[in-house]
């Protein structure tokens, strides 16, 4: 059976490590140097359940609340994966500015989304409470994840919990079924 393909869009504030997480799923390593992402594609097959899924990442450029949203973020897209780092208080607000963006042009009150708090390494310079970041989560319905693309600590769980949201969302759970036709 081919894999399924679920598009997933990473959406976030300049310099929030975006791309590290991106780079750190599909390649499994950290890449040090920041260069400001245009925008970037990345692919890879995961197992989740004993189903393969091709995810294709697509690494948005950095935004700010007085970016114009590009529509195609609200097309052809299973999920999104809108990141912050706890590091930075304005990478919170402008997250909340997405989200907003992105519910009114799809209309929807419900949108497949992990929200994460990255940079977990810098937890020194922490601006940004766990607890914060799952308040936001849960006023949004959305699964909550700190990570370090740096440390590669909960990377893969962001997309696994993705996959696993939109897979519910779909009507198709994961749950092993006790149903038996016959």
């Amino acid at each position: 059976m081919p894999a399924k393909e679920r598009n997933i869009a990473m959406m976030g504030y300049r310099s929030v490590g975006k791309s590290s997480l991106c780079i750190q799923f599909v390649q499994g390593q950290f890449v040090d140097y920041y260069d400001p992402t245009i925008e970037n594609a990345f692919s890879k097959v995961t197992r989740i359940n004993s189903t393969d899924y091709e995810v294709k990442l697509v690494d948005t450029a950095g935004q700010d609340e007085y970016s114009i949203f590009p529509a195609q973020y609200s097309m052809d897209f299973h999920g999104y994966v809108l990141v912050y780092s706890i590091n930075s208080r304005k990478s919170f607000e402008v997250i909340q500015i997405i989200y907003e963006k992105l519910s009114d042009v799809m209309g929807s009150a419900h949108l497949p989304v992990v929200l994460v708090g990255n940079k977990t390494d810098l937890h020194q310079e922490r601006a940004v409470t766990p607890e914060e970041g799952q308040k936001l989560a849960d006023t949004w319905r959305a699964n909550f994840l700190e990570t370090s693309a740096k440390q590669n600590e909960s990377v893969a769980d962001i997309f696994h919990s993705l996959l696993q949201q939109i897979e519910r969302d779909n009507g198709n759970s994961q749950e092993k079924s006790s149903c038996l036709i016959s």
